[in-house]
């Protein structure tokens, strides 16, 4: 989330923490008053008082792209701050499972706090192989506790292969790992930011009838298909450790 145009730093300036430029609990209370709403939650960095992400639960009266929009609007005509589309999940509910998934909103706003939840799983091991016949083979080992959980996925050779089937390698590996979780991969993107890049991944994840999407990044480091599979255990192990 960007800071105003008129923001100044140094002497007399606003402070960055969450709260001093945006008053969390009033962009909350704006944020309810948007038609479908049901409730919200603004997540904030507890390292930095950064706005990590905005968290959303309506009904299926508008549909969760135009939400994203108003969630946009809304902040910047009364608060004139600016927040990354990405960084605004937004769930659909019904009666029957709206206490469900207002219970997730809550540990996602207080997740923050570091060590408020411990991780489940553990990256161990990416490999890639090129084959004729088969294409592009990813293969992904996690570890949770002593044991050793692989997935892997196939695909043909593209500019992005490498990152996405890392993720859906890393998606399997999970799935072989949990079982029963309703978790899905979404997209993946590389992303440009700050002289740097990120591999960004969106995973869905279901409660009942109802539906959210979790994000996760890493940057770029020792190679896209690693940052692939680091940043998908980074959208899942948070929302893992609250629901088991």
């Amino acid at each position: 989330m960007t800071l105003p145009a008129d923001y100044q730093s140094g002497a007399g300036a606003s402070s960055p923490i969450a709260g001093s430029v945006l008053p969390i609990r009033a962009a909350e209370e704006l944020l309810q008053t948007l038609t479908g709403v049901v409730s919200v939650r603004i997540a904030v960095d507890g390292s930095n008082g950064s706005i990590d992400a905005v968290h959303v639960l309506t009904t299926d009266e508008v549909p969760p792209k135009q939400t994203v929009r108003n969630v946009e609007s809304a902040l910047m005509a009364h608060f004139g701050l600016r927040v990354d589309h990405r960084k605004v999940s937004v769930a659909t509910t019904q009666d029957g499972a709206r206490n469900a998934m207002r219970q997730w909103m809550d540990t996602q706003a207080s997740s923050a706090t570091p060590g408020s939840a411990q991780r489940r799983l553990y990256f161990e091991d990416v490999e890639v192989r090129r084959s004729r016949t088969r294409g592009v083979t990813c293969r992904v080992t996690l570890r949770k506790g002593e044991s050793s959980y692989v997935g892997e996925a196939e695909g043909m050779e593209h500019d992005r292969a490498w990152i996405d089937l890392a993720a859906q390698a890393t998606m399997s590996a999970i799935a072989r790992s949990e079982g029963d979780l309703a978790l899905a991969l979404y997209g993946v993107k590389l992303v440009e930011a700050f002289d740097r890049t990120f591999v960004f991944v969106g995973v869905t994840a279901r409660i009942g009838r109802d539906s959210v999407l979790l994000t996760g990044s890493c940057e770029v480091r020792e190679s896209a298909e690693t940052s692939s599979a680091l940043a998908v255990l980074d959208a899942t192990n948070r929302w893992m450790a609250h629901v088991r």
